[in-house]
């Protein structure tokens, strides 16, 4: 247990409630990081589950209050693990999941079927049979496909959204651009108006309304709104998805608009356009669970020079993010929080991209030290991979100064285990 004193800026950007201890060292849910480091080794993702559970709280108290008929849906693919997911379903969230393998940990996690949306761009037969089997209560339709399939796979009846894709880009990386004109996900609004009048005659899919979501790391509100508009153009319905995208801190200069600003700015679209009966549904992910995580990592060789170089255990194999969408973290020596020189701050994979942030300050790295990496909580767990045979990393609940591993850390033998000595198989004309 530790006894914060202060909250300076460097700890802005990790989880609520992070303090220095009486010798200035980091905690997190009331752990030194430094202990949490010793016992579980790094890297290491630390997750603060008080601030999880506070924010999951704001999501759905803030709705609630702003729109009665409402329901707050975890967006899964951010962190898809089954104690992250236990804790928000038990907070009062349902769970957005794409492919079997994010439903199969939403079921594990206790999630009601019927709070499941079921996504996906390119869902398979076996994906929707396991979707319809689970009982789940929306599937997102979002090609005509969809449509065949689940008419064929469907014995009884099964509720259904038909994603729009409104024509809006937002200010953020291509990658998580999901709304513009072209995507792969979803209807242009003539198209979805098709999908709208085949489904109404539909004896088996139940159309209970649309869904709209155009894109990721957004820190406007006015894209939200904009979706809001368009897919009140198709008319009236019983559902409104109008799904997630909030951005979240990463960096000291990053300004997201607070949980309560972004339903201001939802749920003021709504009531302007949709009808006051119907039901909203928002799907939160990265900013659900992004400002609860940090990974500890450890410092491995630290190459002196302008800038120094300071390499750890860790890198692009448990953080994608910054290879993948340039994404910038910010990061802490976590005995010597603040200050220092700007470093490099590497990881210990063969890509010269294997960079966690560039000219980030750290007070006189040294090997050994333990680094702190804040905002970690959405995508670092779900992209994680075995890039030089890296071993995914442990997920450990911190609260109230006591911490709990959820996740083992992989092992050795986890990357074997799925190799097979089995016979040769001829496949071909005849066989």
């Amino acid at each position: 247990m530790s006894v914060g004193t202060s909250t300076p800026a460097p700890l802005a950007l990790f989880p609520p409630g992070s303090a220095l201890d009486y010798d200035g060292a980091l905690t997190i849910g009331g752990c030194r990081a430094e202990d949490l480091a010793e016992r579980f080794g790094t890297p290491a993702m630390i997750v603060d589950e008080t601030a999880l559970r506070t924010r999951a709280r704001r999501y759905v108290r803030g709705l609630a209050e702003r729109w009665p008929d409402s329901r707050v849906v975890f967006a899964s693919k951010a962190f898809p693990c089954t104690a992250i997911e236990r804790i928000l379903v038990e907070e009062g969230l349902g769970i957005d999941v794409a492919g079997g393998g994010e439903l199969a940990v939403a079921l594990r996690a206790g999630a009601d079927p019927e709070r499941l949306v079921v996504h996906g761009n390119a869902k398979t037969d076996e994906d929707l049979r396991e979707a319809v089997g689970a009982g789940a209560g929306l599937v997102v339709i979002d090609n005509d496909d969809d449509i065949d399939r689940l008419e064929r796979l469907t014995t009884g009846e099964q509720g259904v959204l038909v994603r729009v894709t409104p024509g809006i880009r937002p200010d953020t990386h291509e990658a998580v651009s999901t709304g513009q004109r072209g995507s792969k996900f979803g209807f242009d609004p003539e198209r979805a108006r098709e999908a709208i009048a085949r489904l109404r005659g539909s004896d088996r899919l139940r159309l209970d309304g649309v869904h709209v979501h155009v894109g990721s790391q957004i820190l406007d509100t006015e894209p939200f709104a904009r979706a809001v508009e368009a897919v009140a153009d198709l008319g009236t319905f019983a559902v409104y998805d109008l799904g997630g995208g909030l951005g979240a801190r990463y960096t000291y200069d990053d300004h997201p608009p607070s949980v309560e600003e972004y339903l201001d700015a939802l749920v003021g679209a709504a009531r302007a356009r949709l009808p006051a009966d119907a039901r909203i549904i928002i799907e939160p992910g990265r900013s659900l669970v992004a400002e609860a995580g940090a990974t500890l990592y450890r410092v491995v060789t630290v190459k002196r020079g302008e800038p120094a170089t300071v390499a750890v255990d860790g890198g692009m194999g448990d953080n994608m993010e910054v290879a993948l969408y340039g994404q910038r973290f910010e990061a802490v020596v976590a005995a010597r929080v603040g200050g220092g020189d700007p470093c490099h701050l590497v990881g210990r994979h063969c890509e010269s991209g294997d960079r966690l942030s560039s000219g980030v300050p750290l007070a006189d790295p040294r090997p050994g030290d333990v680094v702190a990496v804040p905002a970690t909580g959405a995508y670092c767990y779900s992209l994680a991979n075995n890039y030089n045979g890296a071993r995914r990393p442990p997920v450990v609940l911190c609260r109230d100064g006591r911490a709990r591993e959820v996740v083992r850390r992989e092992t050795y033998a986890d990357l074997t285990r799925r190799d097979v000595d089995g016979e040769t198989v001829l496949v071909g004309p005849g066989q």
